[in-house]
C-alpha cells in the first residue's frame, strides 16, 4: 500500500524569526513552571535557609529543566514532585530536543552540507548537467543511463524537493536551487561540464537558463526542449546548441503514420536505446580517412557532419571522410 500524499510548501519565514519562535516555546514552558512552583512554593524546602523566595523559584525550576538540580532546594510535597515528575521532566527533554534541533538545522546540518558539496565539487569535471527533473528531464536521464551513462555523472538541478528525492534514488547528484542562477551554476562546475540539458517546463525559464549557461560556458554543448515554436529562434539565440520541440516532432511522426503504419514504430525505436536499431553519433576513425561515408563498418552511414554544415551519404562530401568530421550512423 502507497504511504498517503502529502502536502508541502517551503517555509516564508526568515531563518531569525525560527530561531525567535523556538526561544519563544523555551521562555513559555519555563514561564509556566515558574508559575506552578510559586503556586505550589509551600511543597518546597529550601535546604540553606528554609524560606524559598521568587528568585529561589526561578533558580530551582531553571536547574530542574535544565540538570537534575543540585539538592539545595527539593520538593517535599507530593504535588510538587509529581508535578516535577510528570511535567517538568518531560519539558526538560523538549528543551534538550529542541536546542539540539536547532543546532543540527543551522549549525552542523549546514556545515556538513557545504563540506560535502567542496568535496563533490573538487572531483566534478566532464559531467552532465540536468536543468529541471520533469517528466522530459527525468526520462533523458534514463536513456543516457540506459546507453551507459553512470548515474553519478549527472547533476540535477531542480527546486521541487520531490523531483531532487527522485534523482537522488537513481544516484544522480542534485542542487536544490534555481537554475536562472549564476552562482547556482558555477557551484554545478558548469564550465567544467561535458553537456547540458534545459527542461525547466516553461519556455522563457529554459531560455533564460540557456543564456545564463552560455555566458559561463561559451563551448558548453546546450540541449534544450522548447514547447512553441516561435520559441525556437530565441533559444538558439541564447546559445543553444540543439533545440528540440515535442509538438513538432509529435506532428512530424503522426504525418509518417498516414503514409506508412509502420513508419512512426521504427522511428521511435531508432530513438531508443533499447530498440532494435540505435541511432549514434561519433567522430570519424583514423582509419576512415579519406573513404567514402558508405564503407564505414560499424554500421549504416546517414549524414557527415563538416565545418557546420551537414552532407547526407549520397553527397560528393561524403565521397571522402575527413579528420575532424563527425558522423550520424545506425549501428549494425
Amino acid at each position: 500500500m502507497l504511504p498517503p500524499a502529502t502536502l508541502k510548501r517551503k517555509s516564508s519565514l526568515p531563518v531569525w524569526v525560527s530561531i525567535g519562535w523556538r526561544v519563544l516555546a523555551v521562555l513559555a514552558l519555563l514561564a509556566l513552571a515558574i508559575g506552578v512552583h510559586w503556586f505550589e512554593r509551600h511543597g518546597l524546602r529550601d535546604n540553606s535557609d528554609g524560606h524559598v523566595s521568587f528568585l529561589d523559584i526561578i533558580y530551582f525550576t531553571s536547574i530542574s529543566i535544565t540538570t537534575t538540580g543540585y539538592g539545595d532546594i527539593v520538593p517535599v510535597s507530593d504535588s510538587a514532585r509529581m508535578f516535577d515528575a510528570l511535567i517538568v521532566t518531560p519539558i526538560r527533554v523538549f528543551v534538550v530536543l529542541l536546542f539540539l534541533g536547532t543546532a543540527y538545522n543551522f549549525v552542523l546540518k549546514r556545515t556538513w552540507e557545504k563540506w560535502r558539496m567542496a568535496l563533490i565539487q573538487r572531483n566534478l569535471s566532464g559531467h552532465i548537467v540536468i536543468a529541471g527533473y520533469g517528466t522530459t528531464g527525468s526520462e533523458a536521464v534514463d536513456e543516457l543511463i540506459a546507453r551507459g551513462e553512470k548515474p553519478e555523472r549527472f547533476v540535477v538541478i531542480d527546486e521541487d524537493e520531490e523531483a531532487l528525492e527522485r534523482a537522488k534514488a537513481c544516484g544522480c547528484i542534485v542542487l536544490h536551487a534555481d537554475s536562472t542562477r549564476d552562482q547556482v551554476l558555477s557551484d554545478a562546475r558548469i564550465a567544467q561540464a561535458e553537456s547540458m540539458i534545459v527542461s525547466a517546463g516553461r519556455d522563457d525559464t529554459s531560455i533564460l537558463i540557456t543564456l545564463t549557461a552560455r555566458h559561463l560556458a561559451p563551448d558548453l554543448p546546450i540541449s534544450v526542449i522548447v514547447k512553441n515554436e516561435d520559441n525556437e529562434l530565441p533559444a538558439r539565440a541564447a546559445g543553444a546548441t540543439t533545440v528540440v520541440n515535442p509538438v513538432s516532432f509529435a506532428g512530424l511522426l503522426l504525418a509518417s503514420s498516414c503514409t506508412g503504419p509502420h513508419i512512426a514504430d521504427y522511428l521511435t525505436d531508432l530513438a531508443s536505446f533499447h530498440g532494435q536499431v540505435q541511432l549514434a553519433e561519433r567522430a570519424v576513425a583514423a582509419a576512415e580517412v579519406g573513404k567514402p561515408l558508405s564503407a564505414i563498418a560499424t554500421g549504416l552511414g546517414l549524414r557527415v557532419y563538416r565545418d557546420g554544415t551537414h552532407y547526407d551519404r549520397k553527397a560528393p562530401e561524403a565521397g571522402a571522410l575527413q579528420a575532424g568530421d563527425m558522423i550520424v550512423e545506425i549501428l549494425s
